[in-house]
């Protein structure tokens, strides 16, 4: 009973961020270069605070339920794709704190060309990751 909560919750975790990591990818990111320069700073700084309320959580759940599972059900630790699940969950959280994070803080004092079109093109690892994951979760259960 555990477990299937768990893996259940991890399934809904992952197809939540895939849905919030599209509309960030296709909506948000795309309009950060019609701002305008004067704008910018408090646009994405009530982007960043924004958003962050909506990720971090689910997330750091989403990393608990990880090692719950792999924790809970020994099958796990050797099934390639629970296994897969987790690389692409490390690879989420890489990009997120390893590039996407020094862009924004780049960003964070002004509009960058640079660290807008880095933030834009290495987001779609992060959102494609967060898909895949849903796709092999999905499969788990």
């Amino acid at each position: 009973m555990e477990q299937n909560f768990l893996l259940k919750t991890h399934f809904a975790l992952a197809f939540y961020m895939t849905g919030i990591i599209f509309l960030i990818q296709v909506i948000h990111y795309p309009l950060f270069a019609q701002v305008g320069v004067v704008n910018f700073p408090a646009y994405h700084a009530e982007h960043v605070r924004r958003t962050t309320s909506i990720i971090a959580i689910p997330m750091l759940v989403e990393l608990f339920t990880l090692f719950a599972l792999f924790y809970i059900v020994p099958s796990y630790r050797t099934s390639s794709l629970f296994i897969s699940n987790a690389i692409l969950l490390i690879i989420t959280w890489g990009v997120t704190f390893f590039i996407s994070v020094p862009q924004h803080n780049i960003l964070s004092q002004g509009f960058d060309t640079n660290a807008w079109s880095t933030l834009v093109n290495t987001n779609w690892i992060r959102t494609f990751a967060w898909l895949l994951r849903g796709l092999i979760i999905f499969k788990l259960l």
